[in-house]
């Protein structure tokens, strides 16, 4: 992604800390709702490991007691495929 491109989704920047308290940037692709939770389908801006430029990773957001909301990434393949078939969903509605 362009500095062009990233500029196009300044306001869709997540920043996560990674595992060892790095931070990543990620744009928000979609957010879906399923079964009473709510899902971000993130990017990150800048490629990490064994990624293809076209894979996004599926985070349930939950708001914590501070009031922010928290990223918890999924790893549950069921749930994974359910969020994008959601989002080929509401593609398909906006074609």
């Amino acid at each position: 992604m362009d500095l062009d491109e990233l500029d196009e989704f300044d306001d869709d920047i997540v920043t996560l800390l990674s595992a060892d308290g790095q931070e990543v940037d990620f744009v928000e692709i979609a957010g879906i709702a399923h079964e009473g939770k709510f899902y971000a389908i993130l990017q990150p801006v800048e490629l990490l490991d064994g990624m293809d430029d076209d894979e996004a990773l599926v985070f349930e957001v939950t708001r914590g007691a501070n009031g922010e909301d928290s990223f918890n990434i999924v790893l549950d393949d069921e749930i994974i495929d359910i969020v994008f078939a959601k989002y080929d969903e509401l593609l398909e509605e906006q074609a």
